[in-house]
This record gives structure tokens, sequence and C-alpha cells, in this order.
């Protein structure tokens, strides 16, 4: 490239070297660095403030962006994970542990609840993916929550298997004398005739005739209450508080094998048949009452009896004819 430039004479008819002074090749060298100062910075400003190119930082930042959002997502779908297996949880318990045990389901909308009042996620605001974490931190604080609640319920659930346990083990379900034992179902629970009077009055229990010294077997978990022959009419007898209301008495005994406050478990020997106190013939006089009042022994036995024995136990207990006692 030529170093040297021209210029056209009108005059002379011919071009003439152009002659520059120290001073102009000065002024042109610092015009074009200033030009060159003006053009780079307007060039580095478009740079940085439009989203074709981006800097290093830039770039790594929308990559971790780019990251958390991803994780986010996996983290959501873990969530829908959670929130249906805690409500299959939640339907077994409300349909099928709570209903078992006698207890009132817990309502949906105890269970869905939010959070109401002060906007709790203020501080979340504000950002650019602020609904997506606010959405994310209300479904963790609600999920918190559920299990909170199921959590609790199952507490109650085990408190109360356990109760039942004990009232299961407690409810007086066997017959007292075992079948072969019994010469027949002399009377059962309802009006029959007294033997003493002739006249009908309410029997209160069931007489099982036996031969005297025939074993009598505690028909459900508890505490001997009594074993005396300080009740009108009873003779020997003892009487059994199984708790939840229930108690048995068994009357009539010639002898006992318990004494009072013994604790006694479901087919324990108790006592033996006999005919003291108001008594025509050797037997036992059974009696059930469930919070103070009697009830008949009749629905109680389920546990030592077939369908048959039942059923005839049934047929002989109906039968209104004239008790032992």
């Amino acid at each position: 490239m030529f170093k040297n430039k021209y210029y056209y004479d009108k005059e002379k008819l011919s071009y003439l070297p152009v002659k520059t002074g120290k001073v102009r090749k000065i002024s042109n060298f610092f015009l074009f660095l200033v030009s060159s100062l003006i053009f780079g910075i307007s060039i580095l400003f478009g740079l940085l403030y439009n989203n074709v190119i981006n800097t290093p930082k830039e770039v790594l930042q929308e990559r971790e962006l780019k990251n958390y959002e991803f994780q986010i997502d996996i983290l959501n779908k873990k969530l829908d994970e959670i929130e249906s297996v805690l409500t299959n949880i939640e339907d077994r318990d409300n349909n099928l542990y709570r209903i078992y045990f006698e207890a009132s389901p817990i309502p949906e909308e105890q269970r869905r609840a939010g959070f109401g009042g002060i906007n709790r996620y203020k501080e979340l605001e504000g950002y650019e993916n602020s609904e997506l974490i606010i959405n994310l931190t209300e479904r963790l604080d609600i999920l918190t929550k559920q299990i909170v609640v199921q959590s609790r319920s199952l507490e109650e659930i085990e408190s109360l298997s356990k109760s039942k346990k004990k009232l299961l083990e407690a409810i007086p379900s066997i017959q007292p004398i075992k079948n072969e034992d019994v010469k027949r179902m002399a009377s059962g629970f309802g009006y029959r005739t007294d033997p003493f009077t002739k006249k009908r009055r309410m029997h209160k229990g069931m007489d099982f005739s036996a031969s005297k010294g025939t074993p009598i077997y505690a028909s459900g978990s508890g505490i001997v209450k009594r074993a005396d022959n300080r009740a009108p009419g009873y003779g020997k007898h003892i009487r059994i508080d199984h708790g939840f209301g229930y108690v048995s008495l068994y009357a009539h005994l010639d002898g006992y094998a318990v004494k009072r406050g013994k604790t006694v478990k479901r087919g324990d020997l108790i006592g033996y048949v006999g005919n003291t106190g108001r008594s025509v013939a050797p037997h036992l006089h059974y009696e059930i009452f469930k919070d103070g009042v009697r009830i008949n022994p009749l629905n109680f036995y389920y546990g030592n009896l077939t369908a048959s024995e039942f059923d005839l136990l049934v047929n002989q207990a109906n039968q209104e004819n004239q008790s032992l006692d």
C-alpha cells in the first residue's frame, strides 16, 4: 500500500503529493483513537444489553437456573407420588381402621386444609420464578400438615387397637361350664315359673344343670370382685369385673377356686357347681351385667360352642319352663 497521498492540481494539470505536517498527523491520530474508542464502547454495550450474545457468567447462571428448574420439576413429580401414597393411607385409615375400631373418620377438609391468615410466602415474591417456588413450598407445607394429621390418627388407632384387644379378652364369651359337663340347659333368660312361689317372674340369668362339684370357668378375663355368700338368694357366688362395664356372676356354688382380688383369664377355673342359697337342685346360675344392667348371656356364647350346639342351647333357653332358683 502506498504511503504517499496525492491530490490533483487543476492549474498544473497534474497530481502532486500531499504534504502533511506534524500537527496534522497528531490530530488525525487522536481523531482515529477517539473514534475507535467510541466505536468499541458502543459495540461493548450492544453486546452486554442484548439477548443474542451472553457473557460467560450469564451462560453459567442460565445453566444453573435451568438445572434448578429441572430439579424442581423432579421434586414436583416425587411430591405427586408421595401424595398418592398418602391418599391411599388416608383412605384405608378412614374406611377400614377407624371404622373397625369405631372411631369417627377424619373429615376431608381437615386433612386438606391450607393455611389462612397472613401471607406466608411474601419473602418468595418478586423473583422470576416466584410462582413456581411458592407453589412448591405451599405443597410441601400442606403435605407436612397432612402427614402430621395422619400420624396422630395412627397413634389414636394404635391406642384403640390396644383397648380393643383388652376388650376382646375381657368380654365374657364362653359357656362357664364345659358342654360335656352340662346335664341340660334348665332355664334361660326371661320370664319363667318360680320353683318356690310357682308364679311367673323375671329370671335374670341362665341355669345350667350339672353335678355337684362340676368345674366352673371364668367366661372372660378380669378381676374377682366378690367370692362370698353375702348376697341374698345367690348362696356362695363369684363376681368378676371384666372392665368396659361388663361383670359376670356365678351363683349357688359348692366351693371357690379363687379369692377376691385375684386376676383371672378367660377359661381359668374359679369354682364348683353346688346347691347353696335359693336353689332346688345342683346347678350354676349365670348372669352378665353391662353398665349395671342384666343382659341375656345367650348373646355371648361364641367362644366355645359349635353352631349346632349353640342352636340347641338357643332352643332350650327360649322354653318357658321352671327355673331352678
